[in-house]
């Protein structure tokens, strides 16, 4: 009798996971490379950098941060500890919970988000565009859309 049939390695599910955790982690590795060499900014700030810009009030809460990334809570705390020493965020009291801090993107922060972004639009250029027709990067676009939802 045959084992392989009933192994959960081999199930479809579990390659597709697998092939999306490689994936990420492929492009993770290289993106964070090429923002060290082009601009000395660690993939950890960039994402915090973005995060807070693509927000419309420009700051966000310490624990909307660690949500929107793979950082635990005080994982978050010392990484916007860093940046901040960096000069590129600062936090803030929130007016409507004193218990809550926001972060907000300070002007040398947006600057060397702006600095980052072109190194990234470079590398998203040869890693995905280069590599998947429009019609392609709108399929994935919606796939990926349809599974971060959470519905």
């Amino acid at each position: 009798m045959s084992t392989t049939s009933a192994c959960p390695s081999g199930d479809e599910k579990v390659m597709l996971f697998g092939l999306l955790f490689e994936t990420n982690a492929r492009l993770s590795r290289s993106l964070g490379a090429q923002l060290e060499e082009a601009c000395d900014l660690p993939l950890p700030w960039f994402d915090v950098l973005l995060q807070i810009r693509r927000t419309p009030e420009g700051r966000l809460k310490m624990t909307q941060i660690a949500d929107a990334t793979v950082h635990s809570t005080g994982g978050t705390t010392r990484l916007v500890d860093r940046i901040e020493a960096a000069g590129y965020v600062e936090r803030m009291n929130c007016p409507n919970d004193r218990r809550a801090i926001h972060v907000a993107i300070t002007d040398a922060g947006n600057q060397k988000l702006d600095e980052a972004l072109e190194a990234h639009l470079g590398h998203l250029q040869s890693q995905m565009a280069d590599r998947l027709t429009p019609k392609e990067r709108s399929t994935l676009t919606a796939l990926l859309s349809k599974l971060n939802s959470e519905d």
